[in-house]
């Protein structure tokens, strides 16, 4: 970002500088030395060749990863009685989201009593056949029936024991509620039940969706101009409202192949690790992709800027006692680096950090 010399500013500012300029007796200023308390407060870097670096600016906002998630299904109708999570809650894997009450539950534990009930049935008639069989006073043919009798009987006992366990699973009892656990440790990043809500197995819906938030997805969106600049695998730097001074890289992982018709423009997705967990779905994104052209150029850091009365200069550095003010031509300028056609070489030596004071110190030698 260009500085914009204020002069006002510096000469407050130049009372940092130990080493101010003094008059001989020939009136003749003393050469500008940089005192040993300013070499300090600058920054020095080096002039590079480097290759020229097209920005576009997108705007998104932050999602779950949709390859990364749990959702968690009612496994039987009914109404939910206690919801205990609400929407960003942290939750770990087996903990209970939600009870509910469900007929089709208190259903299956009646018939389960009554298959129970059939299998002692069966089980007596089955004992009093074999005595009766190994005593010749039944036939073989009793004893078999008896036993075919049993072995049903246990078979709808298992069926119904088995539907137990899809539709109510290990947190259900016999008067018919039931609890929906957490898969998996993360975050409720989606939420569709309230306590007294009433669920139905045919609407399909989920209601809970849970994601551990260890790398998430932002979503931009891409102008018709902008398209042949941003293409899968280009590197990108995001920022948010929160954290502005917070950049974080990551990458284009996917484009879409069509446009939004009401938008008119194009999604692309970035995937990010977020091990901070500093973002957060529905967060606004500022999304800065690079890539580079085959061309090269003298590039400085743009904070090395200094602009006065419609020119750029910079500040080349030598040594503590040998400094001078360099006028560059730019070509293009983002907001890291500056590419410029002529005022400084590779290796020059420019100061990018309190230039001004130095700069306002040569002005006046």
């Amino acid at each position: 970002m260009n500085k914009t010399l204020l002069l006002s500013t510096i000469l407050m500012m130049t009372g940092f500088i130990s080493c101010k300029e003094k008059k001989n007796t020939d009136d003749k200023p003393v050469k500008f030395v940089l005192s040993d308390t300013m070499s300090k407060m600058i920054t020095i870097d080096s002039v590079s060749r480097c290759y020229i670096d097209n920005e576009t600016t997108l705007t998104g906002e932050v999602s779950y990863n949709e390859n990364n998630i749990s959702k968690v299904y009612p496994r039987s109708s009914g109404q939910v009685i206690d919801c205990k999570v609400t929407l960003g809650d942290k939750v770990e894997a087996g903990q209970v989201l939600a009870v509910l009450r469900s007929a089709d539950v208190a259903g299956n534990y009646a018939d389960l009593s009554s298959a129970e009930a059939d299998v002692t049935i069966a089980k007596r008639q089955l004992d009093n056949a074999e005595q009766l069989y190994r005593n010749g006073i039944s036939s073989e043919k009793e004893y078999t029936e008896a036993k075919q009798n049993y072995a049903k009987t246990l078979s709808a006992k298992s069926k119904i024991q088995s539907l137990i366990s899809i539709n109510g699973g290990k947190g259900s009892n016999a008067g018919g509620t039931y609890t929906l656990v957490s898969p998996i440790s993360g975050y409720i990043v989606e939420k569709k039940v309230n306590t007294g809500n009433f669920i139905r197995t045919d609407m399909g819906d989920y209601l809970f969706t849970i994601s551990d938030l260890k790398n998430v997805w932002v979503n931009a969106n891409v102008f018709e101009a902008d398209i042949p600049k941003v293409k899968e695998g280009y590197p990108v730097e995001v920022t948010t409202l929160a954290y502005p001074d917070v950049r974080m890289k990551g990458t284009i992982d996917k484009l879409s192949q069509v446009l939004d018709p009401v938008t008119k423009t194009m999604r692309v997705r970035i995937k990010l690790e977020n091990k901070d967990l500093l973002l957060r779905p529905e967060m606004f994104a500022r999304v800065i992709v690079s890539n580079q052209e085959n061309k090269q150029a003298i590039c400085i850091p743009t904070t090395a800027l200094i602009s006065l009365n419609g020119k750029d200069f910079v500040v080349v550095y030598r040594s503590a006692s040998d400094m001078q003010i360099a006028e560059v031509n730019i070509l293009k300028s983002n907001e890291n680096k500056t590419y410029l056609l002529s005022g400084v070489a590779p290796g020059d030596r420019i100061i990018t950090k309190n230039q001004l004071l130095v700069f306002q110190q040569l002005l006046n030698q």
